[in-house]
C-alpha cells in the first residue's frame, strides 16, 4: 500500500467509523434521550428513519458517483451527514430529533456506498480484499466501543456529545478526500435520470416504510397498509419501465446479466437477513430463555465481531492464491453450519456454547461478505461501479428490512397471547418461537450456499484493472 492509498484508507476509515458507531452509541444514549425529550413512544423511529433514508438514497448517491465523480457525492454525503448530527444534537423534542435522524441517513446513504466504491477505483483486484478487510474491521471495533462511548458521554458529559463529536472527524474525512483522491472525470454532457429517481423514492420509501411499520404503528390488515403496498408496487414498477428508457439509468438493469453481480446481489440480500435475525434474536435467547443479565447478550454477540476481521484478514491473504469463489464458499458453509447449530440449542445449553457459534458466524461472515465486496467492485467498470456497489448495498438493507419483519412476524404467530400484561413472556413458550425463527435463519443461510455455489469459478472481468494511483 503506497502514501496516495494510506491517505484514502485513512479517509475511508474515518468515514466508516463515524456511520458504524452511530448505531451503537445511540443504543446506549437512548434511555438519558427519552428522558430528557420524552417521547419513548417514538423511540423504534430513532433507528428505523435512518435506516429508511439511508437505504432509499444509497443507488441514487451511487448513480450520481458514476455521473460527476466520487469526490463530489462524498463531499456531499459526508457535509449532509455531520449537518444532521449537528441538528441531533440541538434536537429539543422527540419529533426534532427523528427529522434530523433522516437528514443523517441521507448524508450516510451517500458516505458507505463511496467507501467501498472508492475501494475499488484506488486498489487493485488482490489489494481490494486487504483494503476491504481493514476498513470492515472498523465495524466490529464500533460494536465493541460504541456502548462505552455512547455511556461515558451521557455519564460525563451529556448525550448531545454523541452527536457533536461526529464534526471533526468528519472534516478531517472529507480534507482528506478532497485533498488527495484523485480523479479525472470524463468531459461530457450528463443525463441524469429525475423520473427513475423520484419513483424510486416513493416506491421504496413506501415499501421500507410499510415493512417497518408493519405490526407495531400500522396493523397489517390496516386499509393504510394495503395503500403503503399498492403505492409501492404502483411506483416501483414505472421505476423499472423508465430505467430501460431513459439513457443513464440510475440503476442499469444490464448489470444484472453479470452473473458474478447477481450472485452477489442475492446473497447480500439473505445475507443481510440472516445477520439482523442473529443481532436481533439471539440476545432474547440469552435475556429471556437462559434468564441471564442485558451484559450476557452483549458479551454473547461480541465474539461474531471478533471473528468478522480476523477472517476478513485472512481472506485478502487467500485471494491471490485460492481465488474469490472457494474463500466465499468456505465462508457461507461455516454460516449454514453456524446456524444449523441454532437449531439444536435448548434452555439448558450454556452460554459459552452461544458465543462459540457467533465466534464461528462472524468468521464466516468475515470471509463470504468481504469477498461478495470485492466481487462487486471487481464485476464492472469505472462508470458503473458506483451504481453496482450502491444497489448491492441496497438489497442488503432490504434483506435486513425484510427479515427483521418476516421473523418477527413468525415470532409473534408463537408468542402471541401469551406474554404477561404485553411485556414478558414465559422461557418455554419463548423458546418455541425462537426455535422456529432459527430454523428460518438456516433455511436462509442453505439459500445463499446454494446461490454462492452458482458464482463462476473465474475471477471477475475487472480483477485485471490495474489500481489507480
Amino acid at each position: 500500500m503506497n502514501t496516495y492509498q494510506k491517505k484514502i484508507v485513512i479517509a475511508l476509515l474515518i468515514a466508516t467509523f463515524l456511520a458504524a458507531i452511530e448505531v451503537t452509541v445511540i443504543s446506549t444514549a437512548m434511555p438519558s434521550i427519552t428522558s430528557d425529550l420524552g417521547g419513548l413512544d417514538l423511540i423504534s423511529w430513532v433507528f428505523a428513519i435512518y435506516l429508511l433514508t439511508y437505504a432509499v438514497m444509497t443507488p441514487i448517491f451511487g448513480k450520481l458517483a458514476d455521473l460527476f465523480g466520487r469526490k463530489k457525492i462524498f463531499i456531499t454525503g459526508a457535509t449532509l451527514f455531520l449537518i444532521g448530527s449537528a441538528l441531533c444534537g440541538l434536537s429539543q423534542t422527540m419529533e426534532q430529533l427523528i427529522l434530523f435522524r433522516a437528514v443523517q441517513g441521507i448524508g450516510a446513504g451517500a458516505l458507505m456506498p463511496m467507501t467501498f466504491t472508492i475501494v475499488g477505483d484506488v486498489f487493485s483486484y488482490e489489494q481490494r480484499a486487504k483494503a476491504q478487510a481493514i476498513i470492515g474491521s472498523i465495524w466490529g471495533i464500533a460494536g465493541i466501543f460504541g456502548p462505552l462511548v455512547g455511556g461515558f458521554f451521557v455519564d460525563f458529559l451529556t448525550w448531545h456529545w454523541i452527536f457533536y463529536i461526529n464534526i471533526p472527524f468528519g472534516l478531517v474525512s472529507m480534507y482528506l478526500i478532497w485533498r488527495n483522491l484523485d480523479e479525472k472525470i470524463e468531459k461530457r454532457k450528463r443525463s441524469i435520470d429525475y423520473g427513475g429517481a423520484m419513483t424510486f423514492i416513493i416506491g421504496a420509501g413506501a415499501l421500507l416504510y410499510a415493512l417497518l411499520s408493519g405490526g407495531n404503528e400500522i396493523a397489517w390488515n390496516e386499509p393504510l397498509m394495503f395503500i403503503l403496498i399498492a403505492i409501492a408496487m404502483s411506483f416501483l414498477a414505472i421505476f423499472i419501465v423508465i430505467q430501460f428508457k431513459v439513457k443513464e439509468p440510475m440503476v442499469p438493469f444490464k448489470l444484472f446479466k453479470i452473473r458474478h453481480l447477481l450472485v452477489a446481489n442475492i446473497c447480500g440480500l439473505l445475507m443481510g437477513a440472516i445477520l439482523i435475525g442473529l443481532t436481533a434474536y439471539l440476545p432474547l435467547w440469552v435475556q429471556g430463555v437462559l434468564e441471564l443479565p442485558a451484559t450476557y447478550s452483549g458479551l454473547t454477540l461480541i465474539p461474531m465481531s471478533l471473528g468478522w476481521p480476523l477472517a476478513a484478514f485472512v481472506s485478502s491473504r487467500l485471494l491471490g492464491s485460492l481465488g474469490a469463489k472457494p474463500i466465499v464458499l468456505s465462508g457461507v458453509t461455516i454460516i449454514t453450519i453456524s446456524t444449523f447449530a441454532l437449531t439444536f440449542i435448548s434452555g439448558a445449553t450454556p452460554n459459552w456454547t452461544l458465543i462459540g457459534i457467533m465466534f464461528f458466524v462472524g468468521t464466516g461472515f468475515g470471509l463470504s461478505m468481504t469477498m461478495f465486496s470485492v466481487i462487486v467492485q471487481s464485476s464492472v467498470s469505472w462508470d458503473n461501479r458506483g451504481a453496482a456497489a450502491s444497489s448491492n448495498a441496497f438489497l442488503r438493507t432490504l434483506g435486513q428490512t425484510l427479515g427483521i419483519t418476516i421473523l418477527g412476524t413468525v415470532l409473534n404467530q408463537f408468542i402471541g397471547g401469551h406474554t404477561n400484561n404485553g411485556t414478558s413472556v414465559a422461557p418455554a413458550i419463548l423458546a418455541e418461537g425462537l426455535h422456529a425463527v432459527f430454523i428460518i435463519l438456516f433455511v436462509l443461510a442453505l439459500a445463499t450456499l446454494i446461490a454462492t455455489s452458482l458464482l463462476p469459478k473465474e475471477e471477475p472481468a475487472g480483477a485485471r484493472e490495474p489500481a489507480k494511483t
